[in-house]
């Protein structure tokens, strides 16, 4: 367990109080009656390895700068725009990809491991639930390690794209300055444009990597899979996310019409408190752990 015994990272988790043991209790109590339970986890669960999330109250990324995430559709139709993202994804790579998972990461797989979690959602593309062992995982927006072509589908790895880079970028070179959630970094215009960006080694077409950029969508595919796992489960617990992005939003709606109870574990406020049958106000990585 070197994830659970390593002091988590705070710089990008808001304040918050440590557990209050009747919250502790409560949040055990909803876990025990769980027979089939179906998690949904977002950033907060990942800021305590170190990873920003875009929207905590002072911590997150729009909180502290004006950058706001590539678009699906500037991607796929400019060359400029897939150079800046490629640039900045280039030099924030090793560190977002050397990040391990924490505490709430290692919680939830032995959970799956002693037959307690029937189901886990994440909005997260940061594999650290791959990396902690969860294997009964949907990755709904997909994960920044792999790398597909708009053209014929092939699909790589991240680190593999990486000594491409290398190659053909000997020379060039950039500061980071700060890193961002989905793994790039602040750069000047005049230092991308000198950056190349390598085509599909088998057709030639363009390069992304297999994440769901804002405005474009899940497939259906993908979501309807969730929703039968959904439809097996007896409860739901939405773990560090406010569930502003309606992608994820949908099954804590799907969860609300079956009336399965609902549990919340988020610093802040969440578009589910209305309906939530449990809010808890707690760093993920210091109260799931708790939970037997």
């Amino acid at each position: 367990h070197a994830a659970s015994r390593r002091s988590p990272d705070l710089t990008f988790v808001p304040a918050c109080l440590p557990p209050d043991p009747g919250e502790v209790e409560e949040l055990q109590r909803f876990i025990s009656r769980s027979k089939k339970l179906f998690v949904v986890t977002g950033a907060g669960v990942s800021t305590e390895s170190g990873i920003p999330d875009y929207r905590s109250e002072g911590v997150g990324l729009y909180a502290r700068t004006d950058r706001r995430p590539v678009q699906h559709s500037e991607f796929v139709r400019s060359a400029r725009a897939r150079q800046r993202y490629w640039a900045r994804n280039f030099v924030g790579w090793p560190q977002f990809s050397s990040r391990g998972p924490n505490a709430a990461h290692v919680a939830l797989r032995d959970w799956e491991q002693r037959g307690k979690l029937h189901w886990l959602v994440t909005q997260n593309v940061d594999a650290l639930h791959g990396k902690a062992g969860s294997q009964r995982l949907t990755e709904l927006h997909g994960c920044t390690h792999r790398v597909s072509c708009l053209g014929c589908g092939d699909e790589t790895s991240r680190s593999e794209l990486q000594e491409r880079f290398e190659a053909l970028n000997p020379t060039w070179k950039a500061e980071a300055l700060g890193v961002a959630p989905d793994g790039d970094v602040f750069l000047t215009d005049e230092q991308v444009r000198t950056f190349h960006v390598p085509p599909c080694s088998k057709c030639g077409g363009i390069l992304k990597p297999d994440v769901t950029f804002f405005g474009d969508t899940v497939s259906l595919e993908k979501v309807n899979f969730v929703h039968q796992r959904l439809a097996e489960s007896d409860s739901v617990l939405v773990a560090g996310s406010s569930m502003q992005v309606y992608s994820g939003y949908r099954f804590a709606l799907a969860a609300r019409e079956k009336r399965l109870p609902i549990a919340v574990l988020n610093i802040g406020p969440t578009r589910l408190d209305h309906f939530a049958s449990l809010k808890l106000n707690s760093r993920c990585g210091e109260l799931l752990p708790l939970i037997d």
